[in-house]
């Protein structure tokens, strides 16, 4: 029988991951830490952690994240939560003999001017796009780490860079939430309050690229048993759309018929982002498989469902 724990199991993406799991695994068998429990930036907490649940497997997938405004406001706190819950997590695996480490990793590790569609190979040609810097740093960090302790440890793992996820049970506290979620509160309220306008940030002309959180989950489990080698495999949605278009698709289907201005004293963030995905398709077996109009209908929906 084995033994996973999931870290940031009971988040976002970690509720996707977890359903995926049960599909394969029993519910004994997958261990879901909570934060009032074990502190992940402590290493005196997480070596308990792994004490009290000697897991085979650990699928590291919490974090302190958010957008723009989030990783501005708090950068200190983005690099050391990050690198801290990973470091000690990693060691951890290494002393507790652990089998298999999947390591989370961001698309926010990928230099600021990176060609694209972005190559795992790429990923140290330049220094990240600045707002989100400390953050994709610490992340990248933590892929030195795996690989080293590969080689002298012998640490399996697997680092995965998911590019910006989305879906139900996402979070759209506005101070913190990221760009899908913000959107989607932002419009339904100005519909709900009959707002003439909506403003955003930026000049709209930015792109990104969004994975459905349940195709990342598939992606994840899938990667339990295949060897990897320590290296980065991107995950991506297959579609790059420019802030502006996204803006305009997500106002059409939330029925809102105001205006949108743009404000482009703030920032734009990285100029373009879109992953080139054939290493996850030739290793993983694995294609993103959610229609990206259906996946924003199916989370304005559960956002609506909250209201």
């Amino acid at each position: 029988m084995a033994k996973i724990l999931v870290t940031g199991g009971s988040g976002f993406l970690g509720k996707f991951v977890v359903k995926e799991l049960l599909k394969t695994y029993k519910k004994e068998e997958i261990y879901v830490p909570r934060s009032s429990i074990f502190d992940l930036t402590n290493r005196f907490q997480v070596d308990h952690l792994y004490s009290h649940t000697s897991p085979d497997i650990v699928i590291h997938l919490a974090a302190v994240v958010g957008g723009i405004g989030a990783n501005m406001e708090n950068p200190g706190k983005f690099f050391y939560d990050n690198m801290a819950m990973g470091l000690h997590l990693i060691e951890g695996a290494r002393l507790h003999n652990v089998r298999k480490f999947v390591q989370i990793g961001t698309v926010c590790a990928y230099p600021k001017i990176c060609k694209v569609p972005f190559l795992e190979e790429d990923i140290w040609e330049g220094y990240p796009e600045e707002t989100n810097a400390p953050y994709g740093i610490a992340k990248k960090a933590l892929f030195v780490m795996l690989e080293s302790y590969k080689k002298q440890y012998g640490l399996n793992s697997t680092v995965l860079v998911p590019c910006n996820l989305y879906g139900p049970f996402d979070n759209f506290d506005p101070k913190s939430s990221h760009v899908i979620p913000a959107l989607i509160r932002k419009l339904v309220e100005a519909k709900i309050n009959k707002s003439p306008f909506v403003e955003c940030w930026g000049s709209g002309n930015a792109t990104r690229e969004f994975l459905y959180a349940e195709d990342a989950a598939k992606a994840i489990v899938a990667s339990i048993e295949i060897d990897t080698d320590s290296s980065p495999v991107n995950l991506g949605g297959g579609i790059e759309i420019s802030i502006r278009d996204l803006v305009n698709k997500i106002k059409d289907l939330c029925e809102y018929d105001g205006e949108v201005r743009w404000d482009s004293s703030k920032p734009d963030g990285q100029p373009r982002r879109f992953l080139d995905i054939s290493k996850a398709e030739r290793i993983l077996g694995w294609t993103p498989t959610k229609d990206f109009t259906e996946g924003l209908r199916e989370t304005i929906n559960w956002y609506l469902s909250t209201l």
